[in-house]
C-alpha cells in the first residue's frame, strides 16, 4: 500500500504490481448413465422459456451477435453484506467528506477498511499515530466510525502486526466493540507481511527479528487468542499470498514450504478468513481487464490450501479480496469495466467481500485512455491534485472506477444469489442474479472499444414474461449509471466498452419451497461422494435434485429424498461443483442451494504409484519432480505417464530424465530408455523433471495414467 498519496513504489521501496512480482476437462464417459442437461431443469414445470433471434436478423446483426446463457438453476453462492468494500487511508483529509459517505452509499458499498494499507503496520490507534507516514487531520478512529455508520456499512480493521502487539490489537477490539459499541466484526492481522523482506523485497513494515511465515502465524494465534478473548464473536483473518502472483511458490531461506503452506499448516484451525489481493497489471487497463479470467483459479486453489489445512473446518474460514485494481491507467473507462468484471467474478467465485485500492489516492501521471484523461490515480474519486500544470477535476468527482462498482447495485444487493452465465464472446462478459424479489439481472460487459454487440439471452431455469425489461447502463456518453430503454425486438445493443444491466420478472410466481440448506461431504472416495445439506424451513421439498455445474449449464447427478445423497461413477482424483434443488409435490424446483466444490480421491488399490513434488517456485514459473512406481506384481518394460493441467497458465518448458510433450493441458510423458523398466512391488523407480511455467495459480495435477492404468498419488 503506498504512503500518503504518491505511487505505490515510491516510499517503501515497493516492487511495482504486476504478474509474477518479480520482472480440467472431464472425460465424457464419467458419470453414470442419469444424466440431463439444462434440459433436465427445462422439464420442470417451473421451466425456461428461452429467448431467440429473429428470423429477419440480417447477416451482419449475427456477425455482431453474442449468445448469452443464463441458468438460475446453477447457484453461485449468495451475495454476503459485506461483498461490495472500498479501502480508505490515514492520509486522505477527505475521508469523511459527507459527499464522499453518500457517494459510497449510492454505490452500495457495504465495507470500508481501515487505516489504509501498509498503513496497518506502523498505525497505532490509541495516539492516532503512524510514525515514517503521513496522517491527515480528521482520520481518527472514531471519525471513520461515524462515516461508517452513517453510510450503513461496515468497518475492515487492519489491526497493527508490524509495529504493534496482540495486546495492542486487543485493546482496540475492547475499545471498538466494548466502550463505543460500533460492533466492529473483521480484523485483519497486519497488511501483506509477506512483503517485510523475507523474500528479499520489503516495503512492508515489520519489527519482527524473525519475518518468516512461521513467526507470523505463530503471531497470528497470539493475537487471535487476545482479542477473542475481548470479544469471542470477531472474525479474524490470515495474510495469504495470491497464487500465481509474487511471493507465491517461494520457499525463503530456513523454511520447508512456502507462505501459505507455511502459514495455513499452523492457523486453520483458528482463523475465520483468509485474505488475498490482486493487482493484475499489464501495459494497458485492457490487458488487466483480459487478466480477470485467470482470478477464477486463483482463488480455487485458494480454496484448496485451505481445505488442506483446515479439513472440515474449510467451510467456516471464508476469502477475502481485501485489495484490487488493475494498476495501470486507473481512472480510465477500461478501469471501470474491469472493476465490474474483478468484482462479480471474485464473488462467484467464493470470495464473500472485495474491498477497491482506493477512495483518494492522487495522480501520478497524465496520459489519455478512450479520449479521457487518465491521471494513474488508484482513487475511485479525485484528490484535485496536479501532474505539473495538468490537474485533476474537482475534488471527489467520481472517475469510470466509481461507476463501475455502482452499476453492481443494478444487477444484486446482499442476500441476492448469483446464478451462472456465460457468453460466446471473449470480449463480453456476464454475471448473472436471482434477485430476492423474484427479478433476474443480468450484467453484460463489452470489453471491445470499437464495436457493439448484440446480446441474444436465453434463460434456463427461469421464465422471464414477455413485457420489456428494464436496463441500466454506463457506456461512453454517459454521465452516471443510466436506464435505458430496451432495444426494439428483444435483443439488447452493447454499445463499445459499456456495462449494461438487462432485469426481467418472472413469467409465474417462485416456487413455495425454500432452497435446501449448504451442502457439504460426509464421505469422499476415487468414484463416489455422499453429499448431505439440511431441508428447507418450510417442509414443502419432497424430493432433491444434485445438479453439478458445467459452465452456465446443470448436469444431473442425483436424486434423493432424504438431506443426502451418494455420487457414483465419479472420476478418480476430478473436482466437482455441485448445487441443491428441491421439488415441491406439484413438481415446481426452488433456488438452487450454496454451491460445494469437492474432489476425488486417487484410487487405492491401483498397480502404480505417481509422487509430484514442486521443488522451487518463482511465482510464474517452477522446477517440480515426478517419481513414477510400479507397486503391482508384474513388471513394467516400457512406460507412458499422461496427465492434464488443471489450469490452462500451466505448461513444461524443459525436462529431463524423460521425454514431455503437451497439446494444450495435456501432458505425455514417455521413458527415455535407461529408465524404462519398472521392477514390481516398488522394486524401482522411475524419476524425471522439469521446468514449468504458470500464469495464474500453479496446482498439483489431480490424475496422473500409467500406461492406461489410474495412478494412486502421494
Amino acid at each position: 500500500m503506498p504512503l500518503a498519496h504518491l505511487p505505490r513504489t515510491s516510499r517503501l521501496g515497493r516492487p511495482p504490481r504486476r504478474a509474477g512480482r518479480t520482472a480440467g476437462r472431464r472425460p465424457a464417459a464419467a458419470l453414470f448413465c442419469a444424466l440431463a442437461t439444462v434440459a433436465a431443469l427445462a422439464a420442470a414445470p417451473s421451466a425456461p422459456a428461452a429467448t431467440g433471434r429473429t428470423a429477419a436478423a440480417t447477416a451482419a446483426d449475427e456477425a455482431s451477435t453474442v449468445e448469452v446463457s443464463v441458468n438460475a438453476g446453477v447457484g453461485l453462492g449468495t451475495i454476503d453484506k459485506a461483498a461490495f468494500g472500498v479501502n480508505h487511508a490515514l492520509w486522505d483529509s477527505h475521508m469523511n467528506d459527507p459527499e464522499v459517505t453518500g457517494l459510497l452509499g449510492d454505490a452500495g458499498v457495504g465495507v470500508m477498511r481501515y487505516p489504509g494499507g501498509s498503513y496497518g503496520d506502523i498505525y497505532h490507534w490509541k495516539d492516532h499515530a503512524a510514525p515514517g507516514g503521513y496522517v491527515a487531520p480528521g482520520t481518527t478512529f472514531d471519525e471513520f466510525m461515524g462515516s461508517v455508520r452513517a453510510s450503513g456499512s461496515q468497518p475492515m480493521i487492519i489491526a497493527n502486526y508490524g509495529t504493534g502487539t496482540p495486546q495492542e490489537a486487543a485493546d482496540w477490539v475492547r475499545y471498538a466493540n466494548v466502550t463505543r459499541g460500533y460492533g466492529a466484526k473483521y480484523w485483519e492481522i497486519g497488511n501483506e507481511i509477506y512483503g517485510n523482506g523475507h523474500y528479499g523485497s520489503g516495503w512492508e513494515a515489520d519489527d519482527h527479528p524473525d519475518k518468516s511465515p512461521r513467526e507470523y502465524a505463530r503471531n497470528v494465534l497470539a493475537y487471535a487468542e487476545a482479542m477473542k478473548a475481548v470479544d469471542p464473536t470477531i472474525k479474524i483473518g490470515a495474510v495469504l499470498t495470491t497464487p500465481g502472483d509474487w511471493p507465491d511458490g517461494i520457499v525463503g531461506p530456513g523454511d520447508s514450504a512456502d507462505w501459505n503452506h507455511t502459514v495455513l499448516s499452523a492457523v486453520a484451525g483458528t482463523i475465520d478468513f483468509a485474505i488475498v489481493h490482486s493487482y493484475p497489471g499489464g501495459a494497458t487497463a485492457d490487458e488487466a481487464l483480459d487478466r480477470t479470467a485467470r482470478l477464477p483459479g486463483q482463488l480455487r486453489e485458494v480454496r484448496r490450501q485451505i481445505d488442506q489445512y483446515a479439513g472440515e473446518r474449510s467451510s467456516k474460514i471464508g476469502i477475502a479480496l481485501t485489495e484490487v485494481n488493475s494498476n495501470v491507467q486507473m481512472n480510465s473507462r477500461p478501469n471501470g469495466l474491469f472493476a465490474a468484471d474483478t468484482y462479480m467474478t471474485a464473488l462467484e467465485n467464493g470470495v464473500f467481500n472485495v474491498d477497491w485500492w482506493n477512495v483518494h489516492n492522487g495522480p501520478t501521471k497524465v496520459e489519455t485512455v478512450d479520449g479521457d484523461t487518465d491521471f494513474n490515480d488508484f482513487g475511485l474519486l479525485s484528490s484535485g491534485g496536479c501532474v505539473g500544470d495538468v490537474c485533476q477535476p474537482a475534488v471527489n468527482t467520481p472517475f469510470h472506477p466509481y461507476y463501475g462498482i455502482k452499476s453492481l447495485t443494478k444487477l444484486g444487493r446482499p442476500g441476492d444469489t448469483m446464478v451462472a452465465s456465460a457468453t460466446d464472446s471473449d470480449q463480453v462478459s456476464a454475471h448473472a442474479v436471482h434477485r430476492a424479489d423474484g427479478t433476474l439481472s443480468v450484467m453484460l460487459i463489452n470489453k471491445d472499444p470499437l464495436n457493439s454487440r448484440t446480446a441474444d439471452i436465453s434463460y434456463a431455469g427461469y421464465t422471464p414474461t414477455t413485457q420489456s425489461p428494464v436496463v441500466h447502463r454506463y457506456g461512453r456518453g454517459d454521465t452516471d449509471v443510466t436506464r435505458v430503454a430496451a432495444t426494439a425486438g428483444g435483443d439488447q445493443v452493447l454499445p463499445p466498452y459499456s456495462i449494461t444491466t438487462i432485469t426481467v420478472a418472472p413469467h409465474a410466481a417462485a416456487a413455495p419451497v425454500g432452497a435446501p440448506g449448504a451442502p457439504k461431504t460426509t464421505a469422499v472416495g476415487s468414484s463416489s461422494a455422499t453429499v448431505s445439506w439440511t431441508a428447507p424451513a418450510n417442509g414443502k421439498a419432497v424430493r432433491y435434485e444434485v445438479y453439478e455445474r458445467l459452465g452456465s449449464n446443470a448436469q444431473l447427478l442425483g436424486t434423493s429424498t432424504s438431506t443426502s445423497a451418494t455420487l457414483h461413477n465419479l472420476p478418480p482424483g476430478s473436482e466437482h461443483t455441485v448445487n441443491i434443488l428441491a421439488r415441491d409435490a406439484d413438481g415446481r424446483l426452488s433456488r438452487p442451494s450454496e454451491p460445494l466444490t469437492f474432489a476425488t480421491t486417487a484410487p487405492d488399490d491401483s498397480s502404480c504409484l505417481v509422487n509430484y513434488r514442486v521443488d522451487s517456485g518463482w511465482g510464474s514459473g517452477f522446477v517440480a519432480t515426478v517419481t513414477v512406481s510400479n507397486v503391482g506384481d508384474a513388471p513394467i518394460n516400457g512406460w507412458t505417464l499422461d496427465f492434464t493441467w488443471p489450469s490452462a497458465g500451466q505448461s513444461v518448458q524443459s525436462s529431463w530424465n524423460a521425454n514431455v510433450t503437451s497439446s494444450g493441458t495435456r501432458v505425455h510423458v514417455t521413458n527415455n530408455g535407461t529408465n524404462a523398466e519398472l521392477a514390481p512391488r516398488g522394486g524401482s523407480t522411475a524419476t524425471f523433471g522439469f521446468v514449468g511455467a504458470n500464469d495464474g495459480a500453479n496446482p498439483a495435477p489431480r490424475t496422473f495414467t500409467l500406461n492406461g492404468t489410474v495412478c494412486r498419488t502421494s
